[in-house]
């Protein structure tokens, strides 16, 4: 049995008018049915409320105001679910409607709750249709049209691999829509050699994404251990033979699995609240040592956070980041601390813990 994420962009479950693509919603559905049939559990992550609402308000151009984006998600998202239950149950499956914002999976208790949540429908045989409640989030509005949701929930659920639907036939060396000499890049082993590419955010009339997103969400996949795909949604049998075993698009080779999930939700999906500079040996200990950080490495604090946030902890000697960290401070009481050892932190404040981010805390990004 394998568990699949399938990821559908705005331009690909609706045209730049707003309507639905009706026919690539049901191979799409057709396509989940078949690896139902077969054992497999198989995730849809879809955008494209915004768009159905533009649809069924007669609004011509995609909305700038937020309130008009909120709005037309209100409108859109029921219908949109319904299509894909109706496509769904027609072919024998069941599913549900997961809405997610960007404090399910920042948050850590919501985060299980909702790994939780998904685990059990899985295990009923259910396909959930996930999308980010944009209703009420403002975030996913310029969050790169659910592409870092669908990395996120690949990682909550343990996917064995991450499929991103899009327009065209996967990543290319630069826009093969402007550039008559642009090639598919059929597969991608190290993101590094990505770096020459123009990877562009170009997106449609409808969506916020673009490729570029795309490729950070592969990479999100990847750190996790799961295998990624970009391939075109528009092609009759891409889908179909991707969840087949087969190759279309562009391969994204799984990395090792260096992060336990609470590790990957802290690199990917908890934002940072502030920074914490350090010395050179700190720098060194995090990076080489695996060490815990402690005060007496931090020299400056910066922004403003609560123990329990996440902080990103830096270089000193430039901006570079070392990594990311829950700290044991707040910003008031580490600007207090800093540079000091332990026994003289305790002087100041008698209930401190020796470390300002515990090792096992904080992950190298």
């Amino acid at each position: 049995m394998a568990r699949y994420v399938v990821k559908l962009g705005s331009n690909i479950v609706a045209r730049d008018d707003g309507a639905l693509r009706a026919d690539v919603l049901e191979r799409v559905c057709a396509a989940v049915a078949e690896r139902r049939a077969a054992g497999d559990d198989v995730v849809v992550v879809s955008s494209g409320a915004i768009a159905r609402g533009m649809e069924v308000m007669g609004l011509a151009v995609r909305p700038t105001a937020i309130e008009d984006l909120q709005a037309a998600s209100a409108v859109g998202q029921g219908k949109l679910y319904r299509v894909y239950d109706e496509l769904l149950r027609a072919r024998g499956v069941t599913s549900a409607q997961v809405l997610l914002t960007f404090h399910d999976v920042s948050a850590r208790a919501h985060y299980l709750n909702a790994r939780r949540t998904l685990a059990r429908l899985l295990a009923w045989g259910v396909v959930p249709v996930i999308n980010e409640n944009d209703t009420t989030a403002t975030e996913e509005i310029s969050f790169g049209d659910n592409d870092f949701l669908a990395a996120q929930v690949a990682i909550l659920v343990g996917a064995d691999l991450l499929v991103l639907l899009t327009p065209v036939d996967g990543l290319f060396t630069a826009d093969p829509r402007v550039d008559a000499g642009a090639r598919l890049v059929e597969e991608v082993e190290d993101f590094s050699a990505l770096d020459g590419l123009r990877i562009g955010h170009t997106t449609s009339a409808l969506g916020s994404g673009g490729m570029r997103s795309k490729v950070v969400a592969a990479e999100m996949a990847t750190a996790a251990g799961m295998p990624a795909v970009i391939c075109n949604g528009l092609d009759a049998s891409a889908l179909a033979t991707v969840l087949g075993g087969g190759r279309a698009g562009t391969q994204f080779a799984a990395g090792d699995a260096r992060y336990s999930s609470f590790k990957l939700w802290l690199r990917y999906a908890k934002p940072p609240h502030g920074a914490v500079v350090v010395d050179a040996g700190a720098a060194r200990a995090l990076r080489e040592g695996g060490t815990s950080l402690l005060p007496v490495g931090v020299v400056a604090v910066e922004g403003g956070f609560d123990a329990g946030d996440a902080v990103e902890v830096r270089e000193a000697d430039g901006a570079a980041v070392i990594g990311k960290g829950i700290s044991n401070y707040t910003a008031a009481e580490l600007r207090r601390v800093k540079g000091l050892k332990s026994a003289d932190v305790r002087s100041v404040l008698p209930r401190a813990t020796d470390e300002a981010v515990h090792r096992d805390y904080f992950v190298l990004v």
